[in-house]
């Protein structure tokens, strides 16, 4: 109810070529007064994986950041 959503994962790397890098997990959402979680970052591959995006804050939380590639 009060606490923060959680961090999404980071994304895991590419294995062997052309093998694209893992999604960054979603950052988890806040319930009521804590902050979003922040997404995780996009594996590395050919292509990259997709950056997670930061989870929804509470009502007076702030929202979670996106992660990076």
């Amino acid at each position: 109810m009060f606490g923060d959503g959680g961090d999404g994962g980071a994304g895991g790397s590419a294995g062997v070529a052309a093998k694209a890098g893992g999604n960054g997990g979603r950052g988890g959402d806040a319930l009521l007064l804590g902050n979003g979680g922040n997404g995780g970052n996009a594996g590395l591959g050919a292509p990259n994986g997709n950056i997670g995006t930061g989870g929804s804050a509470g009502w007076l939380g702030k929202n979670g950041v996106n992660g990076s590639t």
